[in-house]
């Protein structure tokens, strides 16, 4: 069986670590003379375990019912990261970009360039676990679809399909199946269930200001929320897939190159505001990355492992 090792946190822990790295940046910049201890940058450690470089497959599991609409929203985002992919325009920030940071990580610890090739997809259409499942069974569809070292799976589960802990405690997970060790994420489509929780800043949040909700850049609340907790968990996957690789011990959850800036978006975020993001003049959406197909999405801030600050892309 495998075990979740890192998730994406919902609204109340994002503020934490966001406040947290906002208080050790200011502290940094903010010399004085009755401050003779300056603490030291938080950083992302490398602890010297296997990354995810090179060619990497990904295989899709669609659990539920999903539109052709919403497999194409998600299918492209992953293409968008190959280097060669094409955006609509070369003035405006491409995803490709956003994952050249996430090249940094492996290029710091000597490895290869990690390139992502969409591989199988699977339909589950019938829901044949149920559509109440325990974290213990996603690691079941994981390992139905890869069941041998090697690649990625991405479980993605319908907005009428509840997972343990969805909602209270995460947005999605990370893990692998401890015995191939084949890594998997896992991510929902919260819409119905907690949509100011997962799907912020496209739907008011429970939590904290009360700020009108952003455009949804595809026009689709649920699963432009899907896109911003699977690129934090590919970020956190392919730099720390088995739990000794990158990542900051705060004490509790370990933060990850997208769980450290959660919350962060575009220049000048703060907890309730996304940030400064491009604005589709078409339809008033907002993101701050192009994609294949001139797809836009809104795509988390990165924590920068050569400044030890968060970056984002806009």
């Amino acid at each position: 069986m495998g075990i979740p090792r890192f998730q994406r946190t919902v609204v109340p822990l994002f503020f934490l670590s966001f406040l947290l790295l906002t208080l050790a940046n200011s502290c940094l910049a903010a010399r004085t003379l009755t401050s003779l201890y300056q603490p030291p940058p938080l950083s992302l450690t490398y602890h010297n375990g296997a990354l995810l470089e090179g060619n990497l497959h990904v295989s899709i599991l669609w659990y539920g019912q999903f539109s052709p609409s919403q497999k194409s929203i998600i299918a492209d985002f992953l293409l968008s990261l190959n280097p060669s992919a094409p955006s609509t325009s070369s003035t405006q920030p491409s995803v490709s970009y956003w994952w050249k940071l996430i090249q940094t990580y492996l290029k710091k610890a000597g490895k290869r360039e990690t390139h992502i090739l969409l591989s199988t997809q699977i339909y589950d259409t019938n829901c044949s676990l149920g559509k109440i499942l325990e974290k213990s069974q996603i690691t079941e569809l994981a390992t139905k679809v890869n069941s041998k070292p090697g690649g990625l799976t991405l479980v993605l589960t319908a907005e009428d399909v509840a997972v343990e802990g969805f909602c209270m405690s995460n947005c999605g997970f990370h893990g692998s199946n401890t015995k191939h060790e084949s890594p998997f994420i896992w991510v929902g489509n919260s819409v119905t269930q907690c949509p100011g929780q997962c799907a912020w800043p496209f739907h008011q949040p429970i939590y904290g200001p009360q700020t009108t909700p952003l455009g949804a850049p595809n026009g689709d609340v649920g699963v432009d929320g899907m896109i911003i907790n699977i690129a934090g968990s590919l970020a956190g996957t392919i730099t720390n897939p088995f739990g000794n690789g990158y990542y900051i011990d705060s004490g509790g959850v370990p933060m990850e190159a997208a769980s450290a800036c959660t919350g962060m978006y575009g220049k000048g975020a703060y907890p309730g505001y996304a940030g400064e993001l491009l604005v589709d003049s078409s339809s008033g959406a907002s993101y701050n990355a192009v994609g294949v197909h001139g797809r836009k999405y809104l795509l988390p801030a990165l924590f920068n492992p050569l400044t030890s600050e968060c970056s984002p892309i806009v």
